[in-house]
C-alpha cells in the first residue's frame, strides 16, 4: 500500500514525534501548526487475507507512526510536504487530481475528496507529514497516513465524524485513489486500537473486542528487507481468486456471499468442487478464520503457548495454500522457530516481502535479534532488522 511519505525513521516516543513535527512545520510554513495528529502502523498478529473475505483478524497498533501537523489557510489550496521524502505538492481542493505527482499524494487527495463528498466543507490547509513506519514492510503505513490526514482535515474544518465513517473513507481512498482493494482491518485498527491489547475484529459485522496481551510477551517485528509495491503485485489477484471461488460455490450453495460462509467442517466437501488453485485459497481463508478465533480464546485463557503454535500454522498456510510468502520470510520464521524462547512467528501483512511478527520472552527477543543479524544474511543474502514494538493506542489529535 505504498508509496507514502514516511520512512524507516527512529522509533521516537509519540510525544517526542509530535514536538518534532510541530517544530519542523514552523520552520517550513513560518507559523506554528494548529494541530498535530498521529496514527499508528499495525502488526497483524494473526488473521491474514481474511479481512476482505468478511472474516476475522487480530491486529495490534505499534509504536511506529505517521504524524501530520496542520493549520488552515485562507484559501481553498492544499499545501502538503513530506519531511521524509523531501517532496510536496500544491493543489486546489476543487481539482484534486490523484494522477499528478507525487505518488503519495493520491492517498491524501483521496481522503480530502471523499470527506467533501460526505458533506464536510474543507478549508485550505497546510500539511507537514513525517513518519517512522518503514515503507514496504507490511506495517500498513498507508492506512496510518489516510487516518492521520482525515483527522487533520476534520480538525481544520472544525468538525468530527464517527470513527466508522472515518475508517470507511480511509478505506475508500485506498480503493478508489490508490488502486488497492484492501480490506477494512488496517484503517480500523489505526482508529480503534487500545494500548496493551490486540483487537479481535469481525470484518463482516464490524463488531470488535479488545483482548489484553500478556505483559511478559514481547512483540518483535522483523523487517525482511524485501520490498513490494501492492498496486503492482498479486494482492488484487488473490482477491479476485477468492471472489471467483465464491461465484462458483454460490451456484451450489445459493445465498453464499463470501468465504466466511464456509464452516471448517464443510471445507473438504466444498473445495472438492474447485480447481486446485482455488481450493488452496479457500482452505487458507477458512482455516485462518478458525485460527484467529482459537488465538483469541487462548489469550482469554492466558495460554500464550497455544497462541504461538497457531502463528506457525498460519505461516504454513500462507506459504503453501495462499502462496504469498517468499524465501526470505520463510527463513526468518525458521530462525524464530529454532529458538526455544520464541512462542511463535509468521509473516505479517499482505506478503510478497515485508515483515515477520515474532512473539517471544525478553530473553527470546534478545536471542532472535542476535541470530537474525548473524544467520539471516547467510540464508537469504540480505540483512534484516528486528524491532521490539510496544502496543499502542490508535489515532490521537492534539491541539498546539
Amino acid at each position: 500500500m505504498e508509496p507514502n511519505p514516511s520512512s524507516a525513521g527512529p522509533a521516537l516516543p509519540r510525544e517526542h514525534l509530535h514536538q518534532q513535527i510541530a517544530e519542523l512545520y514552523a520552520q517550513r510554513f513560518h507559523a506554528r501548526p494548529a494541530w498535530v495528529v498521529s496514527a499508528p502502523g499495525r502488526v497483524n498478529i494473526i488473521g491474514e487475507h481474511t479481512d476482505y473475505n468478511d472474516g476475522y483478524v487480530f491486529p495490534a497498533a505499534i509504536n511506529r507512526y505517521i504524524a501530520v501537523a496542520a493549520a488552515p489557510r485562507h484559501d481553498r489550496m492544499v499545501h502538503a510536504y513530506s519531511e521524509n521524502l523531501h517532496s510536496g505538492f500544491r493543489a486546489p481542493l476543487d481539482r484534486l487530481d490523484p494522477s499528478r505527482s507525487p505518488a503519495w499524494g493520491a492517498y491524501l487527495k483521496g481522503v480530502a475528496s471523499l470527506l467533501e463528498q460526505s458533506g464536510v466543507t474543507l478549508p485550505g490547509v497546510n500539511l507537514l507529514i513525517q513518519g517512522t513506519i518503514p515503507r514496504g514492510a507490511g506495517l500498513s503505513s498507508s492506512a496510518a497516513l489516510e487516518v492521520a490526514v482525515a483527522h487533520a482535515l476534520l480538525a481544520a474544518a472544525g468538525t468530527s465524524r464517527e470513527p466508522l465513517e472515518v475508517i470507511t473513507i480511509a478505506q475508500r481512498a485506498e480503493h478508489e485513489f490508490a488502486g488497492v482493494q484492501c480490506g477494512i482491518m488496517d484503517q480500523f485498527v489505526a482508529v480503534q486500537a487500545r494500548a496493551g491489547h490486540g483487537l479481535l475484529l469481525d470484518c463482516r459485522s464490524l463488531e470488535f473486542e479488545h483482548i489484553e496481551l500478556p505483559t511478559e510477551m514481547l512483540v518483535l517485528v522483523i523487517d525482511s528487507g524485501v520490498r513490494r509495491t501492492l498496486h503492482a503485485s498479486e494482492y488484487n489477484e488473490r482477491r479476485e481468486e477468492c471472489a471467483r471461488a465464491v461465484s462458483e460455490l454460490a451456484r451450489r450453495q445459493p445465498g453464499m456471499t463470501s468465504l466466511r460462509d464456509i464452516l471448517p467442517e464443510e471445507l473438504s466437501e466444498v473445495i472438492s468442487h474447485l480447481d486446485a488453485t482455488l481450493a488452496r485459497r479457500v482452505r487458507h481463508v477458512v482455516t485462518e478464520n478458525a485460527r484467529v478465533l482459537r488465538a483469541a480464546d487462548a489469550l482469554r485463557r492466558r495460554d500464550p503457548q497455544s497462541l504461538g503454535s497457531l502463528l506457525y500454522g498460519s505461516h504454513m498456510s500462507l506459504r503453501s495454500d495462499y502462496e504469498v510468502s517468499c524465501p526470505e520470510l520463510d527463513a526468518l520464521v525458521d530462525i524464530c522457530a529454532e529458538c526455544d524462547c520464541v512462542l511463535g512467528a509468521r509473516m505479517t501483512g499482505a506478503g510478497f516481502g515485508g515483515s515477520v511478527v515474532c512473539l517471544a520472552t525478553e530473553q527470546g527477543a534478545r536471542e532472535i535479534t542476535e541470530r537474525v543479524e548473524v544467520e539471516y544474511p547467510a540464508r537469504a543474502g540480505k540483512t534484516a532488522t528486528a524491532h521490539v514494538c510496544s502496543v499502542e493506542d490508535g489515532v490521537i489529535t492534539r491541539g498546539i
